[in-house]
C-alpha cells in the first residue's frame, strides 16, 4: 500500500479508482436500501444486484472523464467528495434522502440550526471517508497531456465503459425497468447525482425563473361580526416536529400532556401534515393549493390565509420563535424572538418557547381590531438536538439523550428526551389557554377566544432505522406524517353537542383543511371558503352567534342548549 501511494497515478486510472469508491463506499446506503426491497421479493434477482456497483462505477467514469482540465477535474471532484462524505453519514446514521425537498430545507436553514448537526460522531465518520479519495486525488500526476492526448486517453476510458454500461443495461432491462417502476424512490439514494440534480432545479426555480404576478384570489373577503361589543381572539400555535403518536391526549402511555388534559380541549387523532419539513408543510398548510397542487413557487406567488383574513379586517400578528415563517408571513406585522443570551430563556441560538407568551400578553393586553389572528411560531421539538428545547425542570422523563448524534443514544433515551420537549410544549400551549381565559374573565365575557394547535410535521425516532424528518412523502412513515391537532375554545363546552365533536376528533384531515377551516373561526366570508374542507363547520364549533344563544351551562339547561345546537 505504501509502495502503491508512493507512484503518482494517471489521472484515467485515478477516476476508474475513484469511481468504483464513489460507488461502493459513498453508495452504500443505497446498495444496501436496494438489497432490502429485493430479499422482499419472491424472487431475489442476484445478477441484477451484483451488477449494481459495477453500473454506478461506470456511470461515474464517464461522468468524471468529462471534466476538462486537471485543475478543474481536481477542484470538482474534491467538492463532490466532500459532500457525498456528508450525504452518506445523513443517510447511513438518519435516513436522510436529499431530494428537492431536502435542497429545499437545507438551503432554508439558519447557520445555528446547521450547527446542530456538527458533532463528533459526523466529524469523525465524513474524515475517514475522504482519506482514501483525496489521497489518490492529491496523487494524480500534475503533468498536464497535450489536448489531442488527453482526449485519446479518455476515449480509451470511455469506450470500454460503455460497452460495459449498454451490456448491463440491455442484458438486465427487464430487472433494471421493474425495480426503478416499483421503487422509485430508491434513485434519490444514489450519491451525489440526484441532490445536484435538485439542486441545479431549486436554484434555476428561486433565481432564474422569471418573477411571476401576484395573484389575487379574493379582492373583497369581509368579516361578520356579530355584536361591535365582542372581541373575536384566535391564536394559532404552529407546531414543529410534533408527532400525534407521543400525545398522551391520543393514547400515549407516558403522560406528556399533564397540562392541557387538565383543560377543555379537544384531541383531533386523526390530522396529517402536508409535508415531512417545514420549508414545505408551513406554506402549505397556510395556502389554498391542497396536498398535491402544491409547490412553494406557486403558493408563494398568491394570495394566503393571512393575507385573505387581514384584507377582511382581522389584525393579523405573527411571532416567531422558529427560523422564519417561510415566506406565509412576509405580508403581515411580524416579530422575530431576539434569542440574544440577556434573556434568561434564551442561549443566543435558540429560546425557550415560554418567551412566547410574554409577547402574547402584550397583543392581548392591545387588541386594536374586532377580531385578532396571533400566530405562534413555535420551536417545539426541533432535532438533532432535542435537549435544548426545554428547560432542565422539564426533563420529566429520564434518562434523556444530552447529545446531537442521537443514533448514538439508547432508544430510550431519545425517546425520553423528545417526549419531554412534548412535555414542555404542553406546558406553553396550555399557559396560552389560561392566559385566554384570563383575558375573557377580565373582560366580562365580551372576548370570543379560540386556540389551535397543530404542527407542521412529525419525527422519526429510529424507527425502521429511521430519524429526524424529511423523506419523501411517498415512503415517508406515518411517524413524519401523522400530526398532533389540539382545538380549545371558551364557546365550547363539554355540554355542547359533545358526539359530533367526539365524530370530527377521529376523522381524517390534513393541512389541507386548514385554510378552509380557519375562515370558518374568523368568520370571514371568501370566495375561497369551502364548507366541505371546514373542520369544525358539521358541529358549529365555529359558530359564535349560535354559542351566544346558549344559556348559561348547568344540569337544567343542558336539553334546551343540546336543541339549540342542533
Amino acid at each position: 500500500m505504501t509502495k502503491f501511494f508512493s507512484k503518482t497515478l494517471s489521472l484515467e486510472f485515478a477516476t476508474i479508482l475513484l469511481s468504483f469508491y464513489f460507488a461502493l463506499i459513498f453508495n452504500f446506503p443505497f446498495l444496501h436500501e436496494t438489497y432490502l426491497d429485493l430479499v422482499k421479493l419472491d424472487n431475489f434477482d442476484l445478477a441484477y444486484f451484483i451488477s449494481l456497483p459495477l453500473f454506478l462505477t461506470s456511470v461515474f467514469i464517464v461522468l468524471f472523464s468529462l471534466l476538462p482540465k486537471r485543475v478543474i477535474y481536481k477542484t470538482v471532484l474534491m467538492i463532490l467528495i466532500f459532500l457525498s462524505a456528508i450525504f452518506c453519514y445523513a443517510s447511513s446514521s438518519y435516513g436522510i434522502i436529499f431530494d428537492y425537498g431536502m435542497v429545499e430545507n437545507m438551503a432554508e436553514t439558519s447557520t445555528s440550526e446547521a450547527f446542530t448537526y456538527l458533532n463528533s460522531s459526523a466529524i469523525l465518520f465524513v474524515t475517514l471517508l475522504i482519506i482514501t479519495p483525496l489521497a489518490i486525488l492529491f496523487k494524480i500526476n500534475p503533468k498536464q497531456n497535450t489536448f489531442k492526448v488527453s482526449v485519446n486517453k479518455r476515449l480509451k476510458l470511455i469506450s470500454p465503459t460503455l460497452a460495459i454500461f449498454f451490456i448491463i443495461v440491455f442484458s438486465l432491462y427487464s430487472s433494471y425497468a421493474s425495480v426503478n417502476r416499483n421503487n422509485r424512490e430508491l434513485v434519490k439514494y444514489i450519491v451525489p447525482i440526484p441532490t445536484l440534480i435538485s439542486s441545479y432545479k431549486y436554484v434555476n426555480r428561486n433565481y432564474f425563473y422569471e418573477p411571476t404576478v401576484f395573484k389575487l384570489l379574493d379582492e373583497t373577503p369581509t368579516l361578520k361580526t356579530l355584536n361591535n361589543k365582542d372581541k373575536n381572539v384566535i391564536v394559532m400555535i404552529v407546531g414543529e416536529t410534533a408527532r400525534a403518536k407521543n400525545f398522551s391526549l391520543n393514547g400515549y402511555p407516558k403522560q406528556t400532556n399533564e397540562y392541557t388534559e387538565k383543560l377543555n380541549i379537544q384531541s383531533f387523532q386523526q390530522m396529517y401534515s402536508c409535508g415531512t419539513a417545514t420549508a414545505v408543510s408551513v406554506p402549505c398548510m397556510f395556502s389554498l393549493l391542497n396536498k398535491e397542487q402544491f409547490n412553494k413557487r406557486s403558493a408563494s406567488s398568491q394570495q394566503n390565509l393571512l393575507d385573505i383574513v387581514e384584507l377582511a379586517g382581522v389584525d393579523v400578528l405573527w411571532i416567531d420563535n422558529n427560523e422564519g415563517c417561510k415566506g406565509v408571513c412576509k405580508r403581515v406585522k411580524t416579530i422575530n424572538i431576539d434569542k440574544n443570551k440577556s434573556n434568561p430563556l434564551c442561549d443566543g441560538d435558540y429560546c425557550f418557547d415560554e418567551i412566547l407568551l410574554t409577547q402574547l400578553d402584550n397583543k392581548l393586553a392591545n387588541l386594536s381590531h374586532q377580531t385578532t389572528l396571533i400566530v405562534l411560531h413555535l420551536m417545539g421539538s426541533h432535532g438533532p438536538t432535542y435537549y435544548r428545547r426545554y428547560p432542565h425542570k422539564f426533563a420529566t422523563f429520564l434518562p434523556d439523550c444530552q447529545q446531537s448524534d442521537i443514533q448514538n443514544c439508547t432508544s430510550e433515551q431519545l425517546v425520553n428526551t423528545y417526549d419531554n420537549t412534548i412535555h414542555y410544549s404542553d406546558y406553553v400551549i396550555a399557559e396560552v389557554v389560561n392566559k385566554l381565559t384570563s383575558f375573557t374573565n377580565e373582560n366580562a365575557q365580551t372576548v370570543n377566544a379560540e386556540m389551535i394547535y397543530v404542527s407542521d410535521h412529525g419525527e422519526s425516532l429510529g424507527e425502521h432505522g429511521l430519524y429526524l424528518h424529511g423523506l419523501p412523502y411517498a415512503i415517508a412513515p406515518s411517524e413524519q406524517t401523522h400530526i398532533p391537532m389540539l382545538f380549545w375554545s371558551n364557546n365550547i363546552t363539554s355540554n355542547m353537542n359533545t358526539d359530533c365533536a367526539l365524530e370530527s376528533a377521529n376523522t381524517s384531515f390534513n393541512h389541507d383543511n386548514m385554510f378552509h377551516s380557519m375562515l370558518g373561526l374568523l368568520n370571514v366570508e371568501s370566495s375561497t371558503y369551502q364548507t366541505k374542507f371546514d373542520i369544525f363547520n358539521s358541529c358549529n364549533l365555529n359558530t359564535l352567534d349560535i354559542a351566544k344563544n346558549l344559556l348559561p351551562i348547568n344540569e337544567s339547561n343542558k336539553k334546551e342548549n343540546d336543541v339549540i345546537l342542533k
